[in-house]
């Protein structure tokens, strides 16, 4: 694998890093999960879509910058699920093309435990720092509580209300800032 320069942050629970060909088969067992997938906006993620997303992510890297991180618990190395920022130009109204969209997955043995809100804010603090503290925006379906609850601890205000591949969404912003601390860099 050609190295991309990833950042490795940790935690005091979790390892982030960049994602692994070996990774490929929990982060699609998490996808293809109905606890994960009902959550999410359409259908469930066939193999070869997730392979797409899979690549995708690791291609945001070397175009943007940034993007997604593998999130590991450290005391049983197991793969928890991702979080970052990334950029899909989502065919929605009002377009948010100029802004990093924030998302966090978790797969359902880990939700809640506090991962989703400890590892997006570290990923968020990295990117604060390495980018300047850019405005960001998150989109969920409304009645995902939880999410909804990690975007705000992590900054992020409701925004408003939009179709995305007609399914109501919610759309949260997060204000530029600099500051959110508790992370290191390997």
């Amino acid at each position: 694998m050609i190295d991309l320069a990833i950042p490795t942050l940790e935690t005091e629970r979790l390892i982030l890093r960049g994602h692994r060909e070996a990774d490929f088969e929990n982060m699609l067992a998490m996808w293809q999960d109905p606890v994960v997938q009902r959550h999410f906006h359409g259908e469930a993620m066939s193999r070869e879509d997730a392979w797409t997303r899979f690549l995708k992510g690791l291609g945001m890297w070397s175009l943007r910058g940034y993007g997604i991180f593998a999130i590991e618990e450290k005391v049983s190395g197991a793969y928890v699920g991702m979080t970052g920022a990334f950029e899909v130009r989502r065919e929605m109204t009002p377009r948010i093309d100029d802004l990093p969209e924030a998302g966090w997955s978790l797969a359902a043995r880990f939700h809640s435990q506090g991962y989703a809100t400890e590892a997006t804010r570290a990923a968020l603090a990295w990117m604060d720092r390495a980018l300047g503290g850019p405005a960001m925006f998150c989109i969920m379906v409304p009645e995902n509580v939880p999410s909804i609850r990690v975007a705000e601890k992590c900054g992020f205000v409701r925004s408003h209300e939009t179709l995305y591949k007609d399914e109501p969404t919610l759309v949260m912003k997060r204000p530029p800032q600099i500051g959110i601390v508790g992370v290191t860099t390997n």
